[in-house]
């Protein structure tokens, strides 16, 4: 029970921070989630919210022809919001539904209703503990618009920054349709 009550308490703290870092100063620290075995921080300011899976689950209605990242449509608070499994987005592999996996929804300001599924929530990393590790050309090929500098701690782990205001632009993320379907 006191592992409930600590998570509850976590997740309600979080969004307070969250929502107090909406409207004061440029913060310095970003929220750590993990796609897949990378490492991703948001701008809190780019955070509306951070929900458990397993409370969206139950109303996440599929859409057909679409593709495979794209799971489809839930109710969230009487509002429709899209949900993107985002490691498939990222070419990745398919989330788990397990107990720790969250969706991110998006803020409100750039007016896309949607959400990001994530295997779990890390917290909050503070970017002036992180160093700036210079761009590796390899066979994952040149990054998308939507992904920022890749940052290393301390501890030797990388993050990689997400930018949701370009994401929500990426032509990729607004095309859902499914190419067998012919109309991608």
């Amino acid at each position: 029970m006191s592992n409930n009550y600590s998570l509850k308490a976590f997740q309600e703290s979080l969004t307070q921070r969250i929502k107090d870092a909406a409207t004061g100063p440029a913060p310095s620290s970003r929220l750590g989630v993990q796609s897949g075995s990378s490492q991703w921080l948001l701008r809190l300011d780019e955070v509306g919210e951070v929900i458990p899976m397993a409370d969206v689950i139950a109303h996440l209605a599929p859409v057909p022809l679409t593709r495979s990242w794209y799971l489809g449509l839930a109710n969230v608070r009487g509002n429709l919001v899209s949900v993107v499994d985002f490691s498939l987005f990222a070419h990745g592999v398919p989330t788990t539904l397990s107990t720790s996996a969250r969706i991110v929804l998006i803020a409100s300001r750039f007016h896309s209703h949607c959400a990001l599924l994530f295997d779990r929530m890390i917290g909050l990393r503070n970017l002036d503990r992180l160093e700036a590790r210079p761009e590796q050309t390899g066979v994952q090929g040149p990054p998308h618009s939507w992904q920022g500098a890749s940052l290393v701690g301390s501890d030797g782990q990388v993050w990689r920054e997400l930018d949701i205001d370009k994401l929500v632009e990426d032509e990729l993320f607004l095309w859902v349709g499914s190419p067998q379907a012919g109309i991608a």
